[in-house]
């Protein structure tokens, strides 16, 4: 028993599982890996039992999924943001080959707003992130999700420097 006491006390819990980057004039940046209807479900559900509005950025991590999954996404975002959150969606991850580009992120954006909720779909995550820095401020938290990019965990991480490096005004 004592082991075990020694060892959940050194555990930092798992990388990219609601990992808080940090925080910058009172906006809270967090990498997840959730990718699918049922992690993205419970991000959102253990994100949503503190206050503050969601700065959702979702990458999906391919076209594939995208398509077979786009009434889940659709309605697992819609269900779960609260009518202050907001989803934006650059393109999904793309390696080449054949795969059906049939279903992008305008097509679950378009399904969110459908549904009353605030949803964008900008065409890179460079453009996304320009977004998110646009509309944080104090008491937010810009959520960074995704899988199979390991480059995620360093845009978040830019993120919360640009955040940090701008001037502090009450309005940002």
């Amino acid at each position: 028993m004592d082991e075990a006491v020694a060892a959940l006390k050194g555990f930092a819990g798992m990388r990219r599982r609601l990992e808080v980057v940090g925080t910058a004039h009172g906006v809270t940046v967090i990498d997840d890996f959730a990718h699918n209807p049922d992690k993205i479900a419970a991000t959102l559900k253990t994100l949503h039992a503190f206050d503050g509005r969601l700065l959702i950025l979702f990458q999906p991590h391919g076209f594939g999924p995208l398509k077979l999954m786009q009434d889940e996404f659709i309605e697992g975002f819609a269900g779960l943001m609260r009518t202050d959150d907001v989803l934006i969606m650059p393109e999904p991850v793309y390696y080449g080959g054949t795969t059906d580009r049939s279903v992008g992120s305008e097509d679950i954006a378009r399904g969110v707003r459908s549904a009353g909720r605030q949803a964008q779909a900008l065409p890179t995550r460079e453009a996304c992130g320009e977004r998110l820095l646009e509309m944080g401020r104090p008491g937010d938290r810009v959520l960074v999700m995704g899988a199979r990019d390991d480059t995620l965990s360093s845009f978040a991480s830019e993120l919360l420097a640009c955040i940090a490096a701008r001037p502090h005004t009450e309005q940002s």
